[in-house]
């Protein structure tokens, strides 16, 4: 049975573990619940870049911030599903598509339903993240056939106040219960990285782990510093502006132990991460990763470097399974 009753205590324990035990121990609980060596390829593209209200401190999509980051409008429907479709030819069985707003509009509701059900249509997996949902919105969504939708907690509760004012901690998991409610798989998680403390990331993975269902889907996100964000300007030149690599390994295999069932996705921030790094995630239970040359507007490891770090890692690509469950339901 599958805990969600964990303490701050159990979590900081498993935290101080030595590395190789606390790997180990993350390895044999990802065997028990997940395909060894498989690593889902998910693309995520913005379909409606910039002018987000928003002071979220890391975001260099906020009004907040001074990146100089111009706004666009909601991306015609077409477009997104030509993305799509490249994805797809790429690798990619997952398809995100993420919108700077602070909650969509209604008006916006129906072209947004028509990428849902055209990228599901294409055997792809499809995830949605776009702010704050209404119930009504969140219905609609999963009318459409949406698999996933993704809200981030973003770091503890403790230290939310500190990264974002514009909206509360309470606010995230009300979102969060209204996909629920509808029938929608929760993808939640957050960023590290941010000159939090350990305790902070015992407190993330703490908030996680004992919601009363874990998220499906939980990336783990690195601060990419961009100049012009609160969080990218205070961090600069700073040792905090970049996490320990070996901390976040640590954090990576905490969420494998402590959710095991969910996918942990290795997320923002693996540009600049080195390869070792990285097969220590997936050693430790990473099984998803977004590829491609671009993380919303953050630099990404493309598509060749990634195949070639599979290649030497023996590390293959996990199938789609959407097509299965569409022709199912036919």
């Amino acid at each position: 049975m599958t805990r969600t009753d964990w303490t701050r205590e159990e979590i900081a324990a498993l935290f101080d573990l030595p590395f190789t035990e606390l790997v180990f121990r993350a390895g044999e609980v990802h065997r028990a619940h997940h395909a060894a060596n498989e690593v889902q390829l998910s693309t995520l593209l913005s379909i409606k870049t910039g002018g987000c209200p928003e002071d979220c401190g890391y975001c260099s999509q906020s009004t907040h911030a001074e990146t100089g980051l111009k706004a666009t409008k909601l991306m015609d429907v077409r477009a997104v599903l030509q993305a799509a479709a490249q994805a797809k030819d790429n690798g990619s069985s997952r398809f995100c598509m993420g919108a700077a707003w602070r909650n969509p509009k209604d008006r916006d509701m129906p072209a947004i339903a028509e990428m849902v059900r055209g990228v599901r249509g294409m055997g792809m997996e499809t995830c949605m993240t776009l702010g704050m949902l209404t119930p009504a919105q969140a219905d609609m969504l999963a009318d459409a056939g949406l698999d996933y939708y993704n809200h981030n907690i973003d770091t503890s509760p403790e230290r939310y106040g500190d990264v974002i004012s514009t909206r509360t901690f309470e606010d995230r998991l009300d979102t969060l219960e209204h996909v629920r409610d509808a029938g929608i798989n929760v993808c939640c998680g957050g960023i590290v990285g941010m000159g939090e403390t350990r305790q902070d990331r015992v407190g993330f993975i703490h908030a996680l782990a004992t919601l009363p269902h874990h998220p499906e889907s939980v990336p783990v996100n690195a601060l990419v510093p961009v100049k012009g964000t609160v969080l990218g300007d205070m961090l600069a030149d700073t040792p905090l502006a970049k996490i320990d690599e070996i901390e976040f390994v640590r954090t990576v295999a905490v969420a494998r132990i402590t959710m095991p069932q969910s996918m942990v996705r290795l997320s923002a921030g693996r540009e600049s991460m080195s390869d070792s790094t990285q097969a220590l995630c997936f050693l430790a239970g990473a099984n998803s990763i977004f590829t491609g040359d671009k993380l919303l507007t953050a630099g990404n490891a493309g598509d060749d470097k990634d195949a070639a770090l599979f290649a030497r890692l023996g590390i293959v690509p996990m199938a789609a399974e959407v097509k299965a469950e569409l022709e199912a339901a036919e």
